[in-house]
């Protein structure tokens, strides 16, 4: 069997949550790859919206068994408070969920490094989500991390406490107005700690080769999105984890002659959350109206999103280092009632036209040239199959595939999972 995987093309914010919930019912395994509690994934059926920071998104599914991969960083604290709200849906995520021993964790510290170093920035702060994520992944890369895998073994407090008081000199050393009590902050990481503990620990790597070997049926859930890979993003606003398809054989353990299907997640428009440039960035109503129109705040931050024009230069950049095989656009409901719409389809960078993703794309260099296409009015929100899609709306999807080269194979017309039409 292969491993079929899910991610997302954009800044993040594609929708890749609603789409893993609506794919689980054909897979066993869903198995996140990358990230920490400062990605968000929102799934929302039977009225009831859910936002789930660390636990994948096949956690509401009967059958499927939710794995926690190798490539994310677990906030024991976060983690608890997302166990405490599954439990009113009584959803039995002791038999449901395991979690790799090398997963590292993210300490209270960690979150106080992160605010020290953004505010020390001052003006050329990147827009970190402050929940500690760069701080753990730098010390996985300088080999000073604790792993989930750490806390079954004697002494790891020790560990634990040469770390934290490496990292309080950190923060002194940043000379930042920082007020913390970090005893307070420890009673509450230890307390969910003794909760972490109580769900299965797995070597990764070694369940999903056998999983694979006896035929189980695996998609590999991204969290984020490809333009915020720490190689291939908008460096240096970016995240601290590879969000591309390499980086789910490198968070899971599995090879890449693996993968079989890659599914692209994008939004019939773009958005983004935080610094960083944005070339279709539109500032005038129609930026607005999409905001108000698609609600766009993030699901961990509550952060307004800035919202532009589909960038299609970005969208075959990602579609090309991911080797996506099918397409999936998100909200396309949310550009009804627009008259005219608008694709990037090429930059004006440095007086000459290119169609590739430069190096540098902020404001001074890139200027977007656009092709202009009629909208649609109509209500797609009650629509449940592709015949009753309004020719604009045809008319678009096909344009974009034609641009792409890679087939559309599923439409979203509004947040619930029903809402989503298979072309």
């Amino acid at each position: 069997m292969a491993v079929d995987l899910l991610l997302g093309l954009q800044w993040g914010d594609e929708g890749k949550g609603k789409i893993v919930d609506v794919l689980t019912r054909n897979y066993d395994i869903i198995a996140r790859f990358q990230g920490g509690p400062n990605a968000g994934h929102t799934l929302e059926f039977d009225g009831i919206k859910h936002v789930l920071r660390t636990i994948p998104s096949g956690i509401f599914h009967d059958k499927a068994i939710n794995l926690i991969g190798n490539g994310v960083v677990i906030d024991p604290v976060v983690f608890a408070k997302e166990l405490e709200g599954l439990e009113q849906f009584k959803i039995d995520y002791r038999a449901k969920m395991v979690i790799s021993r090398k997963a590292h964790l993210i300490l209270p510290t960690h979150r106080l490094l992160d605010a020290a170093s953004e505010a020390a920035k001052g003006k050329a702060k990147i827009g970190s989500t402050l929940k500690g994520i760069g701080p753990t992944y730098m010390d996985k890369t300088g080999r000073n991390g604790i792993r989930v895998g750490d806390i079954e073994l004697d002494g790891w407090k020790e560990k634990y406490r040469a770390l934290a008081n490496k990292h309080e000199a950190m923060i002194a050393f940043y000379n930042v107005d920082v007020q913390y009590d970090l005893a307070e902050m420890e009673t509450e990481f230890f307390e969910s700690i003794e909760l972490l503990k109580e769900l299965q620990f797995i070597d990764s790597e070694e369940y999903l080769r056998q999983a694979l070997k006896n035929g189980k049926t695996i998609l590999a859930e991204g969290a984020q999105g490809s333009l915020l890979d720490i190689d291939f993003g908008t460096y240096p606003f970016v995240t601290s984890s590879n969000t591309t398809a390499a980086g789910a054989c490198t968070g899971l353990g599995i090879a890449p002659s693996r993968i079989k299907e890659v599914y692209g997640i994008f939004k019939a428009y773009t958005t983004r959350v935080g610094s960083g440039p944005f070339p279709t960035e539109l500032f005038d109503e129609v930026g607005e109206d999409m905001a108000r129109i698609g609600n766009e705040f993030g699901a961990v931050t509550g952060r307004a999103r800035r919202c532009g024009w589909l960038d299609l230069v970005a969208l075959k950049y990602t579609c090309e280092i991911n080797g996506v095989t099918q397409l999936m656009m998100m909200k396309g409901d949310i550009l009804s009632g627009f008259s005219s719409l608008k694709v990037c389809t090429a930059y004006k960078y440095k007086g000459k036209t290119i169609e590739h993703l430069p190096f540098n794309i902020e404001d001074e260099n890139v200027t977007p040239i656009y092709t202009e296409m009629k909208g649609w009015k109509e209500d797609l929100t009650k629509m449940t199959e592709t015949s009753q899609f309004p020719k604009e709306l045809n008319d678009y999807i096909a344009f974009l595939e034609k641009e792409l080269e890679i087939p559309i194979k599923v439409v979203s017309v509004g947040p619930d999972r029903t809402q989503t039409i298979h072309r």
